[in-house]
């Protein structure tokens, strides 16, 4: 049962793995938000649809998130009472690194069952609904905005012009619509307003323009002719749009149970096979190597006595990074043929999986076992170097400034 010296070190957790998570999510979409806004201007369609790109895209970066948010969330809650010397106290009436890692274990399996779920089922549902927004926004289905003071075309033979807009686009001051058909015909219209409405048919709008003149030239006019009008309605018929591809083409866009369902099917054709199979693998290692993380994070967490460097945080994040790209570069080694997921994989799990249990070990059972202490002394002597390096430089200018002045 849990006592309170667990929900003791439950809120210790609990604050920065959330504000972690949430951090990490901010940062991961913020990069990604600029690109998909420039993408979306670039092909004319409406700033809301990034919106849903974005929302498309977080359960892919929950992916990495996840243990990140955990890591740190154990590690900085260990190193607060590390440092407090509440550690010490704890340790001192016989509660063990065993037992005060229950409840960040009960955090690892909340978020282990969240991750998995998240890895083997949410994310291809999110990757084919990114994959559909991009291919509609390409395609023309998402509408294409128009640009005031640009020449806009629309449909084959219909160009548009608006000086000013409102509505979202939907009301239009200053418009210029010019129309060339091929048997030689062209009609050219200034209005001082204009809209779009639905039409009868399926793949055509009306542009209702007012207050305005139309001027219509053909072959067989002498002169062109000139009117001036309250309403007209111009069609414009919408390009025939593509219908997107079913889902399942790419193995990020298969869950978990059609990923084996595929590599059991021994019909089908050998290269999609290996990536799949190596999509399943990379996707198991992710969430298995959550298990190991609480036991890193502590190992990271307790700086050696009487030091308050931060070099176990560093080293923690770049290791989370540095695992699942790992995994990444295993995964794409055996989705071309190259190695089996075992082998590129696996292999990696279990060496990454080996040196965590050591400085587990060595902290936890080793009297005056430090995992970090080396690393510790090696950036230590790193900044004195550094520092000395510097100095020197300062001293010669400081030396040269004097010369010169003298």
């Amino acid at each position: 049962m849990l006592k309170k010296i667990d929900f003791y070190i439950a809120r210790k957790v609990f604050v920065p793995l959330v504000a972690t998570l949430v951090l990490a999510a901010m940062l991961l979409l913020l990069e990604k938000m600029l690109r998909l806004f420039d993408f979306v201007v670039s092909e004319g369609g409406p700033v809301s649809i990034v919106w849903q790109m974005l929302a498309n895209l977080i359960p892919e970066y929950m992916g990495l998130g996840i243990p990140l948010g955990l890591m740190m969330g154990i590690l900085l809650a260990f190193r607060n009472m590390a440092l407090s010397s509440e550690l010490d106290a704890l340790r001192s009436v016989g509660l063990g690194y065993g037992r005060l890692l229950r409840v960040p274990y009960l955090f690892c399996a909340a978020l282990m069952a969240t991750n998995f779920a998240i890895v083997g089922y949410v994310q291809p549902l999110s990757e084919f609904a990114y994959q559909r927004l991009e291919f509609d926004l390409r395609s023309g289905a998402l509408g294409a905005s128009i640009r005031v003071g640009e020449f806009t075309p629309l449909g084959d033979n219909m160009t548009l012009r608006v000086e000013d807009s409102e509505d979202n686009g939907r009301v239009l001051h200053g418009v210029f619509v010019r129309v060339d058909d091929k048997e030689g015909r062209r009609i050219a219209v200034t209005a001082d307003r204009g809209t779009f409405l639905r039409s009868d048919q399926e793949n055509t709008i009306l542009l209702r323009v007012s207050n305005g003149r139309l001027v219509q030239d053909e072959p067989g006019f002498p002169v062109p002719r000139v009117l001036s009008f309250a309403s007209y309605d111009f069609p414009v018929n919408l390009p025939a749009i593509e219908a997107f591809r079913q889902r399942g083409i790419g193995e990020e866009e298969l869950n978990l149970g059609e990923l084996l369902r595929v590599i059991d099917n021994n019909e089908t054709a050998e290269a999609y096979r290996h990536r799949v199979s190596a999509n399943f693998h990379f996707r198991l290692a992710e969430v298995l190597i959550m298990v190991l993380l609480p036991l890193m994070a502590v190992a990271l967490a307790v700086p050696p006595k009487r030091s308050t460097s931060g070099l176990g945080i560093f080293v923690a994040i770049v290791f989370v990074v540095a695992v699942h790209k790992l995994f990444q570069y295993g995964e794409r080694t055996s989705a071309i043929g190259l190695v089996s997921p075992w082998i590129s994989i696996w292999i990696p799990f279990t060496l990454v999986a080996a040196l965590i249990i050591w400085m587990y070990w060595t902290l936890a059972h080793k009297p005056g076992g430090q995992p970090i202490g080396a690393l510790e002394r090696a950036f230590s002597r790193l900044g004195k170097l550094i520092a000395r390096m510097f100095g020197s430089e300062r001293r010669k200018r400081r030396r040269l400034q004097a010369i010169t002045a003298a």
